[in-house]
């Protein structure tokens, strides 16, 4: 299997499957409070059946090119991941997105796993447009947005729902001509 280095910290990127069901609950129990501040994440991978049941859902979506999901391991241990929750190549748009447990936080850990995702979407798939939707609380991943060389679209009012609260939902995003100026620059 591949893994991409992220740095000289011993952080790779790799794909998450479905036979990592078991590690990847138990990152996620280690992260859960963390995860669950904004996303549903922590409230569907509880135990090993919807572990590998979420595992299997971006299995078949990286099998049918419409998402992927990665992880993040540091020094051989599961702390973050980045993933496109859609994908939709013919119309070259994607939906990006990212979590972290704890021990893996301010180490610019998903802002270089990012980099080499959106990378690989735009020059290896065609993607146009990749977008970035965040509560409009978590301010951690808006600085990941930013750090990104993102543009601000929006404010969603009102327009998600975590843990039945309402919340704002901020949409950044980055065109392939942007991304490839900033990386040239």
């Amino acid at each position: 299997m591949f893994s991409i280095s992220l740095g000289d910290d011993n952080a790779v990127l790799r794909p998450l499957e479905p036979w990592r069901a078991a590690e990847f609950l138990a990152h996620m129990d280690r992260g859960r409070e963390l995860v669950g501040q904004h996303i549903g994440l922590a409230d569907a991978v509880t135990d090993l059946a919807s572990s590998r049941a979420f595992l299997q859902q971006y299995a078949e979506k990286a099998a049918t090119d419409t998402g992927r999901i990665f992880g993040i391991w540091v020094a051989d241990e599961l702390v973050g991941g980045v993933l496109f929750r859609t994908m939709d190549v013919p119309r070259g748009t994607a939906e990006a997105g990212c979590w972290l447990e704890p021990s893996a936080v301010g180490k610019g850990l998903v802002t270089r796993a990012a980099r080499v995702i959106i990378d690989w979407a735009v020059e290896e798939r065609g993607i146009h447009r990749v977008e970035w939707l965040v509560s409009a609380a978590n301010h951690a991943s808006i600085a990941v947005a930013k750090r990104l060389g993102m543009v601000k679209d929006g404010v969603l009012r009102g327009s998600g729902v975590h843990r039945g609260e309402r919340q704002d939902l901020e949409v950044w995003s980055v065109l392939a001509p942007e991304w490839r100026s900033r990386k040239a620059g």
